[in-house]
């Protein structure tokens, strides 16, 4: 089994890409209430802090930031994962290696995680999170896609409806 080196740091804050296993299915937006309540069954067990995040029909992407005495996002993926799993309905392929180990066949195993370092990495991210939709052309402008939390910053004055659309969106997060 191959060995994952995880920079696992107390208090840090991480960016997360997670994704389904089949990238052709809808699961995350089909079943967003389930999806949601996953979250807040596990951050009531073992809290942190959403900064930003958006889902999107395969995958989603997040930014987490962890209690100061806390690393263990693995846990809390690995929660979120089996919730939301076992609250599926029963359907999917399963692979004969998800047969053997008892596992469903919704979830990649792995998933991507970044360490952020500084107030300019996190901003980064930030503006790729929320150009995600647009960059997976699902809306045309960032306002327009439901699950994300562009709305929030929105609501807080952090960032203009207007902020990014379409004709603006080069050079948000891999395209830098």
């Amino acid at each position: 089994m191959t060995d994952y080196r995880r920079t696992l740091i107390p208090g840090a804050t991480y960016f997360f890409t997670v994704n389904l296993a089949n990238r052709r299915k809808t699961l995350l937006i089909d079943h967003i209430d389930l999806l949601r309540e996953a979250v807040r069954f596990t951050r009531q067990r073992h809290p942190f802090i959403i900064d930003a995040m958006v889902v999107l029909p395969d995958h989603l992407h997040a930014i987490w930031t962890l209690p100061p005495d806390d690393a263990d996002f693995p846990l809390r993926w690995r929660l979120i994962k089996t919730w939301f799993s076992r609250n599926l309905p029963l359907g999917e392929h399963r692979r004969a290696s998800r047969i053997d180990k008892g596992e469903r066949g919704i979830w990649q195993r792995r998933y991507w995680e970044h360490l952020i370092r500084d107030e300019i990495d996190f901003a980064r991210h930030v503006d790729y999170i929320h150009w995600n939709p647009v960059k997976h052309g699902l809306v045309a402008r960032v306002v327009d896609w439901p699950y994300s939390t562009f709305h929030r910053f929105v609501g807080n004055g952090v960032l203009t409806k207007n902020l990014a659309c379409a004709e603006n969106g080069a050079g948000f997060g891999e395209h830098d």
